[in-house]
């Protein structure tokens, strides 16, 4: 039986303005059944990408199609979509991050 995992995190929206940082709800998902991570944004906006993105990505820059995943100094990791409309760009804290796919890996480990 397969567990999905779920868990909400707050994420910081990065644009050009220093003082229009806007701290945004994120669900985070994974399912094992299609071994993906989703990243559900406000609105109508969710990010499908592989577990292994998330993990590399929080070591060092990872790209996958339209989703880029990087460190941002010790604590912090910003991720990257784009799309047709434009490029949405988050900041997370990497503690919030670590801890789902710590969660993912409970649910449903790695095969080797």
């Amino acid at each position: 039986m397969s567990v999905t995992v779920e868990q909400y995190a707050r994420a910081h929206v990065v644009t050009d303005s220093p003082e229009d940082r806007d701290t945004v709800p994120v669900i985070l998902r994974y399912d094992p059944d299609a071994a993906a991570v989703r990243v559900g944004l406000p609105g109508p906006d969710e990010w499908t990408f592989p577990r292994d993105l998330l993990e590399r990505g929080l070591r060092t820059p990872t790209t996958s199609g339209p989703v880029s995943i990087w460190p941002c100094g010790r604590v912090q990791a910003v991720m990257e979509f784009h799309s047709a409309r434009g490029v949405e760009v988050m900041q997370f804290d990497t503690k919030a991050l670590m801890r789902f796919l710590r969660r993912t890996y409970t649910a449903t480990p790695v095969a080797r």
